[in-house]
């Protein structure tokens, strides 16, 4: 087997000729099926990006690049969590590489993006990496566009209503303005807010890397917690001014800040992350053999090739996302045939379980319902860890509110936050 690791390489399997089940003309039995990865390995995310590649490749190792008698090439191609960069580099996989799927993006504008260019597709499928806007699938959704991880919102299932419980009734949320911390600002916001919780918002779009006015602005209210919102270089930027600040309110992370791609990362905003809670589809530590043997892969497979200590948010996304992917091949025999009709029926109608061990299954939008984890971040054996102490099972995309009801909340927008009384 030939793995190419170069940014504009496929990943190539081990072929496998064996005949399906079907008859199908030998060209399109023994041709390869040719996979898309998208992810950012440019701009504040690319830590994550990384990580997804890698969490990828360790799942094709594992079935040697073939699956219904096909080979998998795997093409990978880079954005930056912009949406018009991810759409080029989609386009590219698309019209250049002549790729089947694609698997991505990995951020909640380049999703929404990538799902209106779906809808110029025939016979092409785009699936989900870690995007998390909800409107993505919520509003307008394509029938070319597919999810098998939950979205920003629902990330954020239970969250708010347990800091309510303890005696909460101000946070200050500080948040990127854009569509994923949108998603994420509205969750939380839906359960503190009818529980009669007061929130102040700040914004600062993605990128962002002096927080000092925020941030002190923050310290004088009575908030009595701060709810933090951002990923990658901005949460880090935060996090590291917070520190410095002298900061001491309890803190309450969005989904991707508790995350190893910010844990892994040296300096002092580790001291203030001690106690963090956060609500989101993984953990590092989960009571759940299937996540155990995983997290064991993953460190055997990555442990001296820049993986870090257990696997981030964005690499079991893309997992799970693969994972929708190859129930719909397995289940046609890698039968790509009519606009991939009855592939996409097949993924529509798949269930499966994610690394963390939670079963996951489609709505009629083609958005995964699947369970939440509520987190918090511990010190152990030296090492910060985010450890499950409770999870929701089953939250579907209106959290429980009937579709209408939700729908006529509104988009989340940084005007339209959830905060509902």
């Amino acid at each position: 087997m030939t793995i190419m690791i170069t940014r504009r390489a496929a990943l190539l399997g081990g072929a496998g000729l064996a005949a399906g089940s079907l008859a199908l003309p030998a060209i399109a039995q023994n041709a390869p099926i040719r996979i898309g990865g998208l992810t950012t390995l440019e701009g504040p995310f690319a830590t994550g990006g990384q990580d997804a590649f890698r969490c990828v490749q360790m799942e094709l190792e594992r079935i040697n690049h073939t699956i219904g008698g096909r080979r998998i090439e795997f093409i990978r191609e880079s954005s930056n969590a912009q949406a018009d960069v991810a759409l080029a580099r989609a386009r590219k996989l698309i019209e250049q590489d002549n790729v089947d799927i694609i698997l991505g993006p990995l951020s909640g504008a380049e999703g929404i993006a990538l799902r209106d260019y779906s809808r110029t597709l025939t016979g092409k499928t785009i699936v989900n990496g870690s995007s998390g806007a909800s409107d993505t699938t919520l509003r307008n959704p394509s029938p070319n566009f597919f999810r098998f991880s939950t979205d920003g919102t629902q990330w954020m299932a239970g969250l708010g209503r347990h800091i309510h419980g303890m005696g909460i009734r101000d946070v200050a949320i500080t948040a990127g303005d854009y569509a994923f911390p949108y998603a994420q600002v509205f969750g939380f916001n839906l359960e503190f807010c009818r529980l009669g919780g007061r929130v102040t918002q700040y914004w600062a779009p993605l990128g962002t890397t002096d927080f000092t006015s925020q941030i002190a602005q923050i310290n004088r209210s009575n908030a009595g917690a701060i709810v933090i919102v951002h990923g990658g270089t901005d949460g880090l930027a935060f996090m590291t001014q917070y520190a410095q600040a002298g900061g001491s309110k309890p803190l309450v992370g969005g989904s991707i800040m508790a995350d190893q791609t910010m844990l892994s990362a040296r300096g002092p905003h580790r001291r203030v992350m001690m106690g963090m809670l956060s609500g989101g589809p993984i953990a590092d530590i989960i009571d759940d053999p299937t996540w155990n043997d995983f997290v064991a892969r993953y460190r055997r497979r990555w442990a001296n090739e820049g993986g870090f200590a257990s696997p981030s948010i964005h690499g079991v996304n893309y997992v799970t996302n693969l994972y929708g992917i190859l129930a719909g091949l397995r289940a046609t025999n890698g039968d790509l045939s009519g606009n991939q009709a009855a592939f996409q029926r097949a993924m529509a109608a798949a269930e499966v379980t994610a690394p963390t061990g939670a079963a996951v299954k489609l709505d009629h939008n083609r958005q995964a319902i699947s369970d939440i984890f509520l987190n918090r971040i511990e010190e152990r054996g030296g090492s910060a860890v985010v450890v499950a102490f409770d999870r929701a099972r089953a939250v579907n995309q209106t959290l429980g509110m009937p579709e209408a009801q939700f729908l006529g909340l509104g988009s989340p927008s940084r005007d339209n936050a959830g905060c509902v009384a």
